[in-house]
């Protein structure tokens, strides 16, 4: 079939229907202002150890027990089996020591736990072989439960026995227990806890119980967590009626299982605005939800939700978000987050991130008229620091995302749109690299092909010169996204404690996919542009 062919089939009708399906993404924003994000299979254990008294305990348990993968494991593929795992393993071996049976089944437990112990215990294939993925907080996280399940296996339940001589599961190597015991010592000393640390204060175990240098948000959340809640809590007696209807509410989105993070409102609702307004979706998005983005910004910028530290991820795409839908907003609350050489995620951050810089680069980027010649020189930094870290294919990684095809659409729609002419060469062999990366039905993915990552291929695609090959392969995966369903085809794929899927996000990266991919298919290609773009030439 030509090439023509392939683009006229794949081409959507000349009203596909984006601005509806684009609509009630955004009516869901505040619907459910909360956010919509996956069940964490590391939560949800830690709530099932930690806090058995809450409603529909049983479901928990269930959960867990539905969701061990033939292997033994919970979560990701390699290493990013190994937080889920160890915390799933350590919340059932609680339950058999602790609870009665009263909606599980106790044999289901403990064969569970045997099966996932022996894949932990293997030191050829087991998760704790593989480089540990850059999870928040997983260096604290790991050693803390190896030292919990330990404890339970030295007197294991009934056909555990064997367990007992075989001690601890093994840590990775190279991780050790240090920076879990400064935490610790920091936790007994009385001085404030930084709150990058609150989102994983259940490491503490019984320390974090009304621990007095954290305080819960209006809401009751700790950390916007609700293991971290939990722990905090330490029991149902005496307990603060706000922080245990933050929980009840964590609960009641799922079931009984719960998510890594909630609220996530700013996140979700600037991520989807960025996105779908990037490639020109029409919006009416309401005056509140403008407002409530407008006043999340601080002097020191915006955070993911309440009880969360502030961040530069946030900041830089809701001001970007916020400029797209014409009203800016001063960016000089990013100016803390400058190293002098890129912008950290967090001030004190343990490496850099590829998709922040990106998303800080398209908020400058887009006010640059205002910001004047520094403004310029901040671009032309940020520009070279991306530019730096491309990796000798094409692509791009980053702490954020367990897809590269996340972090190279990223770094490839900011230099298209705001790194001048110095950038060209390394967006088009990103493009050659996601044209490389292809698979044979049209789709991309790290494991398999998905809808999300399909749709950030697409978005590459896009960035690159017309040409017959780039063509075929953008008619081809156009064809396969519309028959893919964004929502249902949901592997997590987002880094918090463990892998997580943010739902109306990844909708919208679908939804703006195959609008901008229509545009092209139908000879209408869009493609934005940066009226101050020619003062980085």
């Amino acid at each position: 079939m030509s090439t023509e062919a392939l683009a006229r089939d794949a081409a959507p009708p000349e009203d596909p229907g984006y601005a509806m399906a684009a609509g009630e993404l955004v009516a869901g924003l505040t619907v459910r202002p909360a956010g919509r994000t996956s069940a964490s299979p590391y939560e949800t254990g830690r709530l099932v150890s930690l806090a058995p008294w809450l409603p529909q305990h049983a479901e928990r348990i269930r959960f867990l027990l539905a969701g061990q993968r033939p292997d033994g494991g919970w979560g990701g593929p390699e290493g990013y089996a190994l937080v889920p795992t160890l915390s799933a393993v350590e919340g059932l071996l609680a339950a058999l020591e602790r609870d009665a049976p009263v909606g599980w089944s106790p044999d289901g437990v403990r064969n569970a736990v045997d099966r996932a112990l022996r894949l932990l215990y293997d030191r050829a294939a087991g998760p704790a072989t593989y480089p540990v993925p850059d999870l928040p907080a997983a260096d604290l996280i790991v050693p803390a439960l190896v030292e919990r399940i330990g404890d339970r296996l030295a007197e294991p339940p009934a056909a555990l026995a064997d367990r007992r001589a075989a001690g601890p599961p093994p840590l990775p190597a190279g991780m050790d227990s240090q920076r879990l015991d400064r935490v610790r010592l920091l936790a007994r000393s009385g001085r404030p806890m930084p709150p990058k640390l609150w989102h994983a204060l259940e490491v503490l175990g019984p320390a974090a119980r009304r621990l007095t240098t954290v305080t819960p948000t209006g809401s009751g959340a700790v950390g916007a967590s609700p293991a971290a809640t939990a722990a905090w809590l330490g029991g149902p007696d005496g307990s603060p009626p706000a922080s245990v209807d933050y929980l009840r509410q964590a609960i009641a989105g799922h079931g009984g299982p719960v998510p890594c993070a909630t609220p996530i409102t700013v996140f979700e609702r600037s991520w989807v605005l960025a996105t779908l307004t990037r490639v020109g979706v029409p919006l009416s998005v309401p005056a509140g939800i403008l407002a409530e983005l407008r006043a999340a910004l601080g002097p020191d910028g915006a955070a993911t939700g309440p009880g969360l530290p502030t961040d530069a991820d946030t900041t830089a795409v809701t001001l970007y978000a916020l400029a797209r839908l014409g009203q800016p907003a001063d960016p000089a609350c990013l100016a803390g987050y400058d190293t002098g050489q890129h912008f950290c995620t967090w001030k004190g951050e343990n490496g850099a991130s590829v998709t922040t810089n990106a998303h800080v680069l398209e908020a400058l980027g887009r006010q640059l008229g205002d910001g004047g010649p520094r403004a310029a020189g901040v671009v032309r930094r940020l520009t070279g620091w991306l530019l730096d870290r491309q990796e000798a294919d094409g692509r791009w990684s980053d702490r954020w995302h367990a897809s590269p095809y996340y972090a190279t659409c990223c770094a490839v729609l900011a230099l298209r749109d705001h790194g001048g002419s110095s950038a060209r060469p390394a967006v088009e062999r990103a493009v050659g690299w996601v044209l490389d990366s292809q698979r044979p039905d049209g789709s991309w993915g790290r494991w398999a092909g998905t809808a999300e990552e399909t749709a950030y291929g697409l978005l590459v695609l896009l960035a690159g010169r017309p040409s017959p090959s780039l063509d075929a392969a953008v008619a081809a995966a156009a064809g396969r996204l519309s028959g893919m369903d964004g929502d249902g085809d949901r592997p997590p794929l987002w880094h918090d404690k463990d892998l997580y899927h943010p739902g109306q996000i990844v909708r919208a990266a679908v939804i703006a996919a195959r609008k901008a991919a229509g545009d092209r298919l139908r000879g209408g290609a869009h493609t934005p542009t940066d009226p101050w773009s020619a003062l980085l030439e």
